[in-house]
């Protein structure tokens, strides 16, 4: 019976890993079609019907290219940090709330906490490994700003966990049942939406990977399956913070089609971001995350707790 769950469990994570990874492909497809109407083009529209299998075509051209490396370079470091990126997302994914055949589990968020903090080391070692000035420089901005914006993240989802008195994702959506947490938290929403994108290096806060002064920041030296790598490990952390904030907020019962209707409009709202804002400054950004997100979040974090007392005091 032990071995057979066991089986049973692999199994499961290997079909949901296959799928993260096809939903990954047609995200960037979703992508460049967006962004290329606009700006009042077409996007990819040449490779089979309407340019469906452009994604397929990228990921073979990527995996089939000479791999190339600095000779200066730390060549293990650099070599397994985009694999390692990859990993930790996918290995992130498991905590998908299914209710047979997965490793759902009651600390969820805390999972999910420690998942993401590990994040940042693959991009320090990347941008440390390639001995390049503008890969340390990335490197250093997009650690700076993961750690500061994971802070006031933290911070909501204590407030979160405080409401539903539990770190299991299966508890958000009971919770939310009759009326979705974002109707009654929308500036928690606002700023949780607004930590994702730090968090995932998105337009407006993607300084580790700002063209016009970095070059392309911590995967400068990157190039064909490294680059690819990387690549993935980035929308695939788009794609599962779109589920977190559909599970956080948008009250998501994972069995119905509405939930992915929400999972596509949250991607769609990463790409309509990029396509609509400019860069924000790196001291505005920080300043964002300290001066006002982090009173914001504890605010609310105090709030919680004083109701949750007073909900105490007044049952007992």
């Amino acid at each position: 019976m032990f071995m057979k769950d066991t089986l049973m469990s692999m199994v499961s994570s290997l079909i949901l890993i296959i799928c993260v990874l096809i939903g990954v492909a047609f995200l960037t497809l979703l992508e460049r079609k967006v962004l290329g109407y606009m700006q009042i083009r077409k996007g990819p529209n040449k490779v089979g019907f309407a340019g469906i299998p452009q994604p397929f075509c990228d990921a073979i051209k990527l995996f089939t290219k000479e791999t190339i490396y600095p000779t200066v370079s730390n060549y293990l470091s650099y070599y397994f940090s985009p694999i390692m990126s990859l990993f930790l997302v996918l290995l992130v994914w498991m905590v998908f709330p299914m209710f047979w055949g997965l490793w759902e589990f009651n600390l969820g968020l805390l999972y999910f906490l420690c998942c993401l903090s590990m994040g940042v080391y693959t991009v320090m070692i990347a941008g440390w490994s390639s001995n390049s000035n503008y890969a340390m420089l990335g490197g250093l901005r997009a650690v700076a700003q993961t750690i500061s914006y994971e802070v006031s993240l933290a911070l909501i989802l204590m407030s979160l966990i405080l409401m539903i008195n539990s770190f299991s994702f299966v508890s958000l959506f009971m919770y939310q049942y009759y009326l979705w947490f974002i109707i009654y938290l929308f500036p928690l929403g606002l700023v949780m939406f607004a930590s994702f994108l730090a968090e995932t290096n998105r337009t407006p806060f993607d300084f580790a990977e700002g063209e016009s002064e970095l070059v392309s920041g911590f995967n400068t030296e990157y190039s064909s399956g490294g680059f690819a790598l990387i690549f993935m490990a980035e929308y695939a952390s788009i794609l599962f913070m779109s589920m977190m904030f559909s599970l956080l907020f948008l009250g998501s019962d994972i069995f119905s089609f509405l939930f992915y209707v929400k999972l596509t409009f949250m991607g769609f709202l990463f790409i309509w971001v990029r396509g609509t804002l400019p860069r924000y400054r790196y001291d505005k950004l920080m300043f964002l995350a300290w001066k006002s997100f982090l009173p914001l979040s504890l605010n609310f974090l105090f709030f919680f707790m004083g109701v949750k007392l007073m909900m105490i005091m007044f049952i007992y």
